[in-house]
């Protein structure tokens, strides 16, 4: 091959880098994540779920982008979210612990695959057809808050036995609403304690509720399942600390920031295992063949120093039973 031939194909061949390197960046395969919250209120869950991503072998900006919609608390807006990530296109569409953004998504896609966290059951919700063999373009992470209400009461009993009285705070917009509420009853028959559902969504309705609730003690509250919950967990741990109300919450993080006692999931976790099965559909498993996970362990954190603030006394075997207690 004579010099200048050789000059004049690697000059085509350098002139056709820059465009090799877009396609291949073009190809990156981009995960759309749409969550009911604010992205400041769940930097430590996205945090998780990047961990998770990781565990499969999938970098943000190295080789998996991620298209984030936040609703900021505004569920009505996540259609219009959901819509705009079809239109994307994205490769896969992510709903951790956000059952209203999974629901938004279902109603968007039957075609992009779909992987959610739920505090509630998947089936009745329409996100699957069955746990093992969900049918659809839709699997996941199912973490049972909803199904935990009976425990919670039961352990808050233990912490406040002469208590007979529980107020449970639930969101009367979330889809969850229904379901709480009914496990809630059945485990208050159980126990045969007297229960009150306090509907109450803002922090204006909340606050509203917990001032009547601290002029008629002894009253025990109990916080149900919702991402708006958790997303707002300081507000709502600095109001029941306000009118000094002894409150059980769903996750450990109100007990991080003050809550007196936590049962439910590990809600970091939740995140991390979406993110994980976020990968293995990207890696090409089809969700209609990719079985619902559940979770094995649930946490039980109380904080002592709350406790003190409110004049309680910790049981022994409460203490015994915790998986952390907070000093």
């Amino acid at each position: 091959m004579r010099r200048r031939e050789f000059i004049t194909l690697l000059g085509g061949a350098a002139a056709a880098w820059p465009f090799a390197a877009r396609a291949q960046q073009a190809a990156m395969p981009v995960i759309g994540f749409l969550h009911t919250g604010s992205p400041d209120l769940n930097a430590k869950f996205v945090a998780g779920f990047r961990k998770g991503l990781a565990r499969e072998g999938f970098i943000e900006g190295q080789n998996v982008a991620i298209e984030f919609r936040w609703a900021a608390g505004q569920d009505e807006r996540l259609p219009e979210l959901a819509a705009d990530l079809v239109r994307r296109p994205v490769s896969v569409i992510a709903t951790p612990a956000s059952t209203p953004a999974a629901l938004a998504a279902k109603a968007a896609t039957s075609e992009i695959p779909i992987v959610f966290a739920t505090g509630g059951d998947p089936v009745a919700l329409g996100l699957v057809a069955s746990l093992n063999r969900p049918g659809g373009n839709a699997t996941g992470i199912a973490f049972q808050t909803v199904e935990l209400g009976g425990k919670g009461l039961g352990l808050l009993h233990e912490l406040l036995p002469n208590t007979a009285r529980v107020v449970a705070v639930v969101n009367p917009n979330s889809v969850l609403t229904d379901a709480a509420v009914h496990g809630l009853e059945e485990g208050a028959a159980a126990l045969r304690l007297q229960l009150e559902i306090a509907r109450a969504g803002s922090d204006g309705e909340i606050d509203a509720a917990l001032a009547s609730l601290s002029r008629h003690s002894p009253v025990a509250l109990l916080f149900g399942p919702d991402p708006s919950f958790t997303s707002r967990r300081a507000q709502l741990v600095a109001l029941a600390a306000r009118y000094a109300l002894p409150a059980m919450y769903v996750a450990r993080e109100f007990a991080e920031v003050g809550g007196l006692i936590s049962y439910g999931p590990d809600i970091t976790n939740a995140y991390r295992e979406t993110a994980v099965y976020t990968g293995r559909v990207l890696k090409g498993e089809k969700p209609a063949t990719l079985p619902v996970a559940q979770p094995t362990k649930f946490e039980l954190v109380i904080n002592l120093k709350t406790a003190k603030t409110l004049g309680l006394e910790i049981p022994d075997k409460l203490l015994a039973l915790a998986d952390e207690v907070i000093e």
